[in-house]
């Protein structure tokens, strides 16, 4: 493979195209619209968030399949459909008008390679492994983001500021260059800290726990929205969706201290001291949990840290996982006319925790939500009976509810074992109010993924 050469493009008021509708074309589409490029999307079908960026004229979306004449006064293209054919044509077809082409997942017809990026201000930070590893790629920009923290970002900005004025100045080539290295050294960026903490020390930041919902932007709250706009720093979950996580200003420090499948990342406590740390330092301090972070999550401990330091919060809670269902799925968690109760439970417990929690609820009357229900629908059925719920009483899966793989399946106690494990975020509603789900998309096809 031929040596790349390492460039960054300015792409403000250029004409880039982007062709296939799906989820990964979404992601390429936010980052060309957030370097202010003129972005078109083709594709027959598409998300809705394209669709909501059409409307709002974000972009232009042709609703058609792809035509050699979409690459008419293109500088790049960027394909992302599910087929190498069609790849394969927009590819040479780029290569014949000298437009930098990219075709997702398939680096032999590519002219450049995303790279993982560590964002810190005006300082960007770029890995590359030519396509050969992106799980190495994130994790050098996991490292270097742990090297190059977010003081970095307004330092580079002040460095700026200080040669503007040098060169605006009557000091001569040798004497400006002198200093613009001095302030470039290890020297003058400890002094910038250690001026910048001491200013901090008396406006400290602010921690906002913000509940981002299941990953339609549209049902945040309007102050979650004003927060997230005007964040510094955002630890966010590995759930949180990228159309969610596009609303952060591109200046501010995105940190993924997700964990998912049990495979732990980083630890809570690590998290703790992150948002201590953040919040001496940066002004707005986003902590952005997937649904709503007052329930099942880990904003209790978060919020005990925060003040065991002395560190202001505030809480903004999210649509939490069973009202998202229970919208998608247009049922009533509580319908009168057979529940007069609703239990939430947690089925990501210690061993025989959940199985103890089950023997406290009703047998009829109420509604049980379990969230995290896991892919073991045998162990869940088990220990329902045990409980004392009847075989015959519906229950209903739902998969990423509020978004476009939204998956609903509709079923019954004594099937629920044998039912196919949904993609995660799932939840699992008992009770007599799932057979009131809306039929049309129910149930589910076995098998689906």
């Amino acid at each position: 493979m031929d040596e790349l050469f390492p460039i960054f493009l300015k792409l403000a008021g250029r004409r880039c195209l982007v062709v296939g509708g799906g989820s990964v074309a979404e992601a390429k589409m936010e980052g060309l619209v957030r370097c202010g490029a003129e972005v078109r999307v083709v594709a027959p079908q598409a998300t809705p968030g394209i669709r909501r960026a059409a409307r709002s004229c974000r972009i232009v979306w042709n609703e058609r399949p792809f035509l050699p004449s979409d690459l008419a006064g293109v500088s790049l293209v960027v394909a992302a459909t599910n087929s190498p054919e069609l790849h394969e044509e927009i590819f040479q077809q780029s290569q014949q008008a000298g437009i930098l082409c990219n075709a997702v997942d398939e680096p032999e017809r590519c002219d450049f390679y995303y790279p993982a990026v560590v964002r810190r201000g005006a300082l960007l930070l770029a890995i590359s492994t030519a396509g050969h590893s992106p799980f190495l790629a994130q994790r050098l920009r996991r490292e270097l983001e742990e090297q190059f923290g977010p003081d970095y970002g307004p330092w580079v900005e002040e460095i700026g500021r200080q040669r503007r004025e040098l060169f605006n100045s009557d000091i001569s080539p040798e004497g400006r260059r002198a200093i613009l290295k001095e302030l470039s050294s290890e020297r003058a960026f400890a002094e910038f800290q250690a001026m910048h903490n001491l200013s901090a020390a008396n406006n400290r930041g602010k921690v906002y726990f913000v509940g981002a919902g299941l990953g339609d932007p549209d049902l945040l709250t309007r102050k979650a929205w004003n927060v997230l706009r005007s964040a510094d720093v955002v630890l966010h979950d590995a759930l949180v969706s990228p159309q969610v996580l596009s609303i952060v200003p591109p200046v501010a420090l995105l940190y993924s201290v997700g964990k998912r499948c049990g495979a732990k990342s980083i630890t809570q406590e690590e998290i703790h001291a992150l948002l201590v740390e953040y919040a001496s330092t940066a002004k707005t301090v986003v902590r952005l949990q997937g649904g709503d972070p007052l329930i099942f999550g880990r904003a209790g401990e978060e919020i005990s840290a925060l003040r065991a330091a002395g560190v202001d919060f505030e809480v903004i809670p999210g649509v939490t996982s069973a009202s998202a269902a229970a919208a998608s799925a247009q049922i009533a968690l509580t319908d009168r006319r057979v529940a007069s109760q609703l239990i939430f439970l947690s089925a990501h417990r210690r061993e025989g925790e959940f199985e103890r929690d089950l023997k406290s609820v009703p047998r009829i009357g109420a509604t049980l939500v379990i969230y995290m229900p896991g892919s073991d629908y045998e162990r869940l059925a088990h220990a329902l009976r045990d409980a004392g719920i009847s075989e015959e009483t519906p229950c209903l899966i739902v998969s990423r509810a509020s978004t476009p793989q939204e998956l609903i399946c509709r079923t019954d106690l004594a099937s629920l074992a044998s039912m196919p494990a949904l993609p995660t975020p799932a939840l699992l509603v008992v009770g007599a109010v799932a057979a009131a789900a809306k039929a049309e998309v129910l149930p589910v096809s076995v098998g689906a993924t």
